[in-house]
């Protein structure tokens, strides 16, 4: 793993675009480890490489959606009964956009999500925004950790990445519920 890294980090920004674009779609290396230690070494190009980072991701996500749209219906249907992928269907429909925004934000496979959304064929428009919105905050978070406290940030981001956004999704799904709850009119 290191070897790729390296790779992609003597070509800076386009390697960092590169990686960010596969890993979005087929590739298992997440691109917050050369981010983070780009940004610790050029802090004042952290927002431009937190900007590369999601835009790249977001385009890569779509292309994932592609994927799953053309080719992973096909190999799915071998493989799962109709009946159980009528089931899925319904939960796409019904939390598709959440299940993508979870995934982009969280350590969860990103690639698993964006390329279930092309076969289960969530609205694209929906798709996108939770796209943008779940990979843009992961990214830019990251980065002004790093601007706010330095080598530090690397040190957190790195032993608690996945207990933080799991207890911020935890909280962001306990406010919409709660929101649900006190705003919907009884029958």
């Amino acid at each position: 793993m290191e070897l790729l890294l390296d790779f992609f980090a003597e070509y800076g920004s386009i390697g960092l675009a590169l990686l960010s674009f596969i890993e979005s779609s087929f590739f298992p290396i997440p691109p917050d480890i050369l981010l983070i230690g780009m940004a610790i070494a050029q802090p004042e190009q952290g927002l431009w490489f937190a900007t590369v980072t999601a835009v790249a991701s977001i385009i890569g996500g779509l292309f994932g959606y592609l994927i799953g749209m053309y080719a992973g219906r096909p190999l799915l249907e071998r493989w799962v009964s109709l009946d159980r992928l009528g089931k899925i269907q319904n939960l796409f429909d019904r939390y598709g956009g959440w299940a993508v925004a979870i995934a982009g934000f969280t350590p969860i496979p990103y690639k698993l999500f964006t390329i279930s959304a092309g076969v289960f064929r969530i609205n694209k428009v929906t798709f996108m925004i939770a796209s943008a919105l779940s990979r843009g905050a992961r990214f830019y978070l990251e980065v002004l950790l790093i601007i706010a406290v330095g080598e530090k940030a690397k040190a957190l981001l790195e032993g608690y990445f996945e207990v933080i956004t799991v207890g911020i999704c935890f909280v962001i799904v306990a406010l919409i519920w709660l929101v649900k709850k006190f705003t919907t009119k009884a029958p």
